[in-house]
């Protein structure tokens, strides 16, 4: 891990090795302009704990994003946003780094553009499978 973290550019960020456009900090969270934006606004949530994904971080460490992401999202003054965050590069993550984007939607050309492929599943196979992940939980 100490080898990634010595890599991963939003531990770089957060080390102050590397500058950015600022937002808001604390403790565990840092929250900056991405510099590749889809739209005016366009920021990064992150925690300041080093995890790939969601569940490489310890829910004290997690306990900020949301609402710092919130806060963002009315600061921006959009009327509309996406708040996401992917895991692994099929997810479309590219920063091996869990940060939460904060997108603004400001018209149909600018911000996040997606498809949603939905599914049309058996109802019963969909019960088991409500099933089988609460047990896990």
């Amino acid at each position: 891990m100490a080898s990634k973290m010595a890599s991963c550019i939003f531990c770089k960020i957060i080390k102050g090795d590397i500058p950015c456009f600022k937002l808001f900090e604390s403790d565990k969270t840092l929250a900056f302009l991405d510099i590749n934006p889809l739209s005016r606004g366009h920021a990064l949530v992150i925690p300041k704990t080093h995890g790939e994904k969601l569940t490489d971080i310890p829910d004290d460490s997690l306990a900020e994003l949301l609402p710092v992401a919130k806060k963002l999202a009315a600061a921006s003054g959009a009327a509309e946003y996406n708040i996401l965050q992917n895991n692994g590069r099929g997810a479309h993550q590219e920063v091996d780094h869990v940060h939460f984007h904060m997108i603004p939607k400001p018209n149909p050309q600018e911000g996040l553009g997606i498809s949603w492929p939905q599914q049309k599943p058996d109802m019963d196979k969909l019960k088991a499978l409500a099933e089988e992940i609460k047990a896990k939980m």
